[in-house]
């Protein structure tokens, strides 16, 4: 029995979980953003504070948890799954946040959840040997189509070319941890593969956090440890506990349909509350990415039929 009292059947439970996670993860930008504007706080330490809170949260809800009478013990590859995901882990989140700061959090957003599918397609073909077929080289072309425009929109000032290098590069920490829980992971152990993840988070950020500047200097002390508990809570610990319990059961191909609530919310999110300017070139792109990460899922979805 999920601790989650849905009354759905499990692949609807596990819908309304992953939906619920999507809209969580499209927040995260956002509340980001309103921390860069009232204080001086970095994306790195923003990025640590994230993950050590959150890791304190997912304790907490282990702890609460009846456990179970045996318990496996853990091998090479769970060490090897959990540093390597954890230092993916760091980079994804870190860039991430410096991207939204960067270019802001429509195209940071964007740019990082259209470029991570087409970046894992990529590497299991060539790591895991994965077929991609016409479909999927026809979605790769449009991904990289739309990065294209976003790169020549970025002279009108709504596109800054360093945030969409950031985005890739968080899309590329994405990517590995993806990768590597793909070929390793144990979905039998995915909680604690979490927490320990979020352990090596932490100790990857520290130095650089501290190097930073941990603590944020602000006169709305009070917004900002509100905007960054908030973090840590609903789009952290709340969403990823979702989201592996949700993927668990509901197809990979529908998963990365129903993710792309958080890109779409985020933007929407930027528009209607940040204020931000989207431009035509930035909705051209914007079309293409998503577009190209749909198109990934459909065919995903063709092959699990056949």
């Amino acid at each position: 029995m999920s601790c989650f009292a849905v009354p759905f059947s499990p692949v609807g439970r596990g819908l309304f979980f992953l939906i619920v996670a999507g809209i969580a993860w499209g927040t995260a930008g956002a509340a980001a953003s309103l921390v860069f504007r009232v204080s001086d706080l970095g994306a790195v330490a923003l990025s640590f504070w994230r993950c050590v809170i959150g890791l304190v949260l997912l304790l907490a809800v282990r702890a609460l948890r009846p456990r179970p009478a045996a318990r496996r013990a853990r091998g090479a590859r769970w060490w090897a799954v959990t540093v390597a995901g954890g230092v993916a882990l760091a980079v994804f989140q870190t860039a991430y946040f410096a991207a939204v700061s960067a270019t802001g959090l429509a195209v940071g957003t964007v740019v990082t959840l259209g470029a991570g599918p087409v970046f894992i397609a990529l590497g299991a073909r060539l790591l895991l040997g994965e077929r991609l077929g016409g479909a999927g080289l026809l979605a790769v072309s449009g991904a990289l189509a739309g990065l294209g425009v976003l790169f020549a929109d970025g002279g009108g000032g709504a596109v800054r070319p360093w945030g969409v290098l950031l985005g890739l590069l968080s899309a590329a920490g994405y990517c590995v941890m993806t990768l590597v829980t793909r070929r390793w992971g144990s979905p039998e152990d995915a909680s604690g593969t979490t927490v320990g993840a979020f352990a090596v988070t932490s100790l990857c950020l520290l130095p650089f956090a501290a190097g930073e500047g941990l603590l944020p200097h602000t006169a709305e002390l009070g917004r900002v440890l509100w905007l960054m508990g908030y973090i840590a809570a609903v789009p952290t610990a709340l969403a990823y506990a979702l989201y592996f319990a949700g993927a668990a059961v509901v197809r990979s191909a529908t998963v990365s349909v129903v993710m792309l609530l958080e890109p779409v919310g985020a933007a929407a999110l930027a528009v209607v509350v940040l204020g931000e300017r989207v431009t035509a070139g930035t909705v051209i792109g914007t079309v293409l990415m998503l577009g190209s990460v749909a198109g990934l899922a459909v065919t995903e979805a063709r092959g699990e039929r056949a």
